[in-house]
């Protein structure tokens, strides 16, 4: 046995966990629900193929709204997220040195050392009709009284981007920081206007960051369940909380796996289109996480 061979020997060990994990865990069950989605309970555990789940799925107004109202909302939350990353991401590869770019990085990465959980209701405890954010305003005579700040789209909107700055904020920096400061600074010595410099050279530059950025945040917010409904309430309107419905309450298993493969497919479709509109490949861009 050749040295090549061996090391295919060694390659094919250490993936066989990953392969059984990837295909036991992940492929075998949405195999299961894709089939689960196309079919029809006709009797106790006799099922027949059937199409009715995605024909209820446009029948209901409510269930296409709130497919409809999540995307939009989620790519949104992608903007912000977006828009309030880059300034960070710069100041921490280009300008922070030292333990003041440690520093950031920490207080970034702090509130993902507790669950999602215990981070959204954090956040309820601060906007609630006496929590720390109305009181705050009160008392400095921006509002006549403390006011429910929860439960509607902007609480919404705060905890999506709270949860998902951190996966464009890494992406982001890491791309930036290969960006060579001699560029810019040709750029300005060659009389380049700021914007000019923005968008010629620093986001053509960040665009693989940006877009593994955006893949990622994207899907989390579509796929977020307890951000929409700790902060939104019971009008949230938020398609998993949907999903949820249908699987727990209603253990309606085959409309519910027929909901989770429209937003999957959404998903994939959204991040098709971004990569294409970016002109990025998803390997190049999944690099940059």
């Amino acid at each position: 046995m050749n040295v090549r061979q061996q090391r295919k020997i060694l390659l094919s060990l250490l993936l066989t966990p990953a392969l059984l994990w990837l295909g036991l865990l992940i492929v075998l069950p949405h195999l299961e629900m894709l089939l689960l989605s196309f079919s029809k309970r006709v009797a106790p555990g006799e099922f027949h193929p059937s199409l009715t789940q995605y024909a209820i799925f446009f029948k209901e107004p409510l269930y296409w709204h709130t497919f409809v109202r999540t995307a939009a909302m989620s790519a949104l939350a992608t903007v912000v997220t977006l828009i309030m990353a880059f300034p960070v991401s710069w100041y921490v590869a280009k300008i922070a040195r030292g333990r003041s770019k440690a520093f950031i990085l920490a207080m970034v990465l702090l509130p993902f050392w507790a669950g999602e959980m215990v981070r959204t209701l954090g956040w309820v405890i601060l906007l609630r009709s006496h929590g720390v954010i109305p009181e705050f305003l009160f008392q400095v005579g921006l509002i006549s009284e403390p006011r429910e700040l929860l439960y509607n789209d902007a609480s919404i909107m705060l905890g999506l981007v709270y949860a998902s700055l951190l996966f464009m904020i890494i992406p982001l920096t890491n791309t930036l920081e290969s960006l060579d400061d001699s560029l810019v600074e040709a750029a300005y010595d060659l009389g380049g206007k700021p914007a000019n410099i923005l968008f010629h050279i620093i986001l053509p530059h960040a665009a693989p960051g940006i877009a593994a950025g955006t893949i990622m945040v994207f899907m989390l917010s579509l796929g977020n369940y307890l951000t929409p409904v700790l902060l939104g309430g019971k009008n949230s309107m938020w398609f998993t909380e949907q999903i949820y419905t249908q699987f727990i309450t209603r253990f309606n298993w085959e409309q519910g796996a027929a909901f989770a493969f429209l937003l999957l497919l959404l998903s994939s479709l959204m991040v098709w289109a971004g990569l294409k509109l970016s002109g990025q490949s998803f390997t190049d861009t999944m690099r940059r996480v």
